[in-house]
């Protein structure tokens, strides 16, 4: 009896490899890495090649205060915007939380001052020591 238990869980196993790929990649794409400081929601999942360092992409974007105050919107400009991944172009916050995106997933980055404006801020929009929320579309790997 031992011995059959182990063939078919032996044999459950030799068939689940092609099968387990897509239900971790799913499970992957649900569940994005923690790094500290930086929280990230998927709320629209996309489709096509995930984006990595160096590559160049368009992403809509809406960023709030902790408050709901929107200091900054690329739909409002009707353009989004286009950066190169892990160039330091962007907030730390940014670089990090836009990776492994998909064209047509969106994303909510709730961002600790340490990887967005930290103690300097933005000018009169983004106050000293501010948590931002940024609602992210990608819109294009170029």
């Amino acid at each position: 009896m031992f011995k059959t238990s182990f063939t078919r869980v032996a044999r459950f196993t030799q068939l689940t490899p092609a099968f387990t790929r897509p239900l971790s990649y799913t499970a992957a794409r649900m569940t994005v890495p923690q790094i500290k400081g930086l929280q990230v929601e998927v709320l629209a999942t996309g489709s096509g090649p995930e984006t990595k360092p160096g590559d160049n992409i368009d992403v809509h974007y809406r960023g709030t205060l902790t408050n709901g105050k929107k200091f900054d919107a690329s739909y409002d400009r009707g353009q989004p915007l286009n950066f190169t991944v892990g160039q330091g172009q962007v907030i730390q916050g940014w670089d990090q939380g836009l990776l492994g995106m998909q064209v047509g997933e969106k994303r909510k980055l709730t961002i600790d001052p340490e990887l967005g404006y930290g103690a300097r801020g933005a000018g009169n929009v983004i106050p000293p020591h501010a948590t931002l929320i940024f609602e992210t579309e990608l819109v294009k790997i170029n």
